[in-house]
């Protein structure tokens, strides 16, 4: 619609982005596991008819930038779509994100049409879907040991429940109970100045091992293209990233340098551009593990973004944010015993910027959660809380500061199952414009018997009870330097 009133456009922009929240709060309030229902670790967008992407929530955005591969998989797979048909996947070369991220698609019909006018979809992060440990976080080599891998099939059909998929799905896991642009975005565009800009940052892989993503973003014509040529290839263990993960990240550092006011469309992303060479950390290939790529390397990404496009726009870009996820996954037995999976991703300092300081203890770019709060998980898992708080000093220093990581304390009531999967351990969020770095996350086991041992970035072990662990989250970078005159 090139001629459409603009107030009609902003009115149907916000009715389709209201339908998209909405889907959010019904699945929340739905919801049993307290990853979905506390943390909202799920969102929810709406698709064209020919899935392209209409609107979404503000949901979590490494979720929301590959969702449009997962209705392009749906409607691949699915000959004739009735109404009251679900697709279910979860397969990141199929659609997916990592596996525990379970995907459903659904056709909306309008009036007598046959074929679909609209998708809606949603997709939430299970706590469990099988896998070498609880929590299906696994420090895997391949995908098969990541958990129960679901092509896009039909979990209903015409309204009717394929029972015998679905009890196939809960046999398999611990817990069973647009090509036209948008014109708003490239008068955005528009304003950055024409260059080629290249960034790399490294990622913590092994122990002692790091592999490189290096990024050029071409910006003119209106238009902005980012090549990863010179990514190293994909690695042995899970941290390799499925293309529209990188793809998702991409599409979310150029919505927030452009205000993040444009809406989320096929239209606005058709401005940008990703390319990767076939093989690489960012455009994996089966059969490699994937499930840190979803939540680690997605992190790492946006950081190489940012540091091209800081080239660009040093006055917009802020200083690097934690840069991790700080997955942990918890499960066994409890004391009454049935088994248990707990899954938690926990927040750190934000990079310093432009408009002020970072924010501290937060949840950072492709991850949109909140924390699972105390009393939610000493009620329900076999673990408390012993301590909770900020992690002073860890911000990097700058005209204006970093924000501070936080410092999470569990102690095990029973035999559990710890699977930690984590980077900026040897690696630091970089400061800005002269700021400095924030400080690099830590990790320690303290032992029933209360010797301390340092733990590397990815760590999975059965520890006794009356384990601890301690996790300390990385600071966020400074923005300007702390020794220039201030106004």
């Amino acid at each position: 619609m090139p001629n459409a009133d603009p107030i009609l456009q902003e009115l149907y922009r916000h009715r389709f982005e209201g339908v998209a929240d909405e889907m959010g709060v019904t699945l929340r309030r739905t919801s049993y596991s307290p990853n979905i229902k506390e943390r909202l670790d799920f969102s929810c967008a709406v698709f064209d008819g020919d899935g392209a992407l209409v609107a979404q929530a503000a949901h979590i955005p490494v979720h929301l930038g590959a969702m449009p591969a997962s209705v392009d998989a749906a409607r691949a797979a699915v000959d004739h779509w009735a109404k009251g048909d679900v697709v279910v996947l979860n397969d990141p070369y199929k659609g997916g994100t990592h596996l525990p991220d379970v995907t459903m698609v659904s056709p909306v019909f309008v009036g007598d049409e046959a074929a679909p006018s609209f998708f809606v979809a949603s997709r939430a992060h299970h706590a469990d879907v099988g896998g070498m440990t609880p929590g299906s976080l696994p420090l895997a080599t391949e995908l098969v040991q990541e958990g129960l891998v679901i092509p896009p099939v039909k979990l209903y059909d015409g309204g009717t429940r394929n029972d015998a998929l679905l009890r196939t799905i809960l046999r398999n896991v611990r817990t069973p109970a647009e090509r036209r642009g948008e014109r708003r975005t490239r008068a955005a565009l528009a304003d950055w100045p024409e260059g080629t800009y290249t960034f790399a940052d490294e990622l913590e892989v092994e122990d002692d091992e790091t592999a490189t993503i290096r990024v050029t973003a071409t910006v003119g014509n209106d238009t902005v293209t980012f090549d990863f040529e010179g990514t190293d290839d994909a690695v042995d263990g899970n941290l390799n990233a499925v293309l529209p993960i990188t793809e998702s990240a991409c599409y979310y550092v150029v919505q927030g340098l452009t205000g993040g006011e444009i809406p989320v469309n096929a239209g606005s992303l058709a401005l940008v551009s990703v390319t990767a060479p076939t093989g690489t950390l960012v455009n994996a290939e089966a059969p490699h593990a994937v499930a840190g790529g979803n939540v680690e390397t997605s992190q790492r990404i946006v950081d190489a973004v940012l540091g091209a496009l800081a080239h660009a726009l040093p006055d917009r870009v802020p200083a690097a944010g934690q840069g991790t996820m700080n997955n942990l996954t918890l499960g066994g037995t409890g004391p009454e015993g049935s088994s248990f999976a707990y899954y938690e991703t926990i927040g750190g300092g934000m990079g310093a910027g432009p408009n002020g300081e970072g924010l501290s203890g937060v949840h950072v770019h492709m991850t949109n959660t909140l924390n699972t709060p105390v009393e939610a998980l000493e009620q329900t898992y076999p673990f408390r809380i012993v301590a909770y708080q900020v992690r002073p000093g860890s911000g990097g220093a700058g005209r204006v500061r970093g924000g501070d990581g936080l410092v999470r304390v569990y102690e095990l009531l029973v035999p559990t199952t710890a699977t930690i999967l984590s980077t900026r351990r040897t690696t630091v969020p970089w400061g800005h414009e002269g700021g400095h770095d924030g400080a690099p996350g830590r990790t320690v086991l303290i032992h029933p018997e209360g010797t301390k041992e340092e733990l590397p970035a990815h760590f999975s072990r059965q520890l006794p009870a009356g384990s601890r662990l301690r996790i300390e989250t990385p600071g966020g970078g400074g923005f300007g330097s702390p020794y220039a005159p201030t106004e």
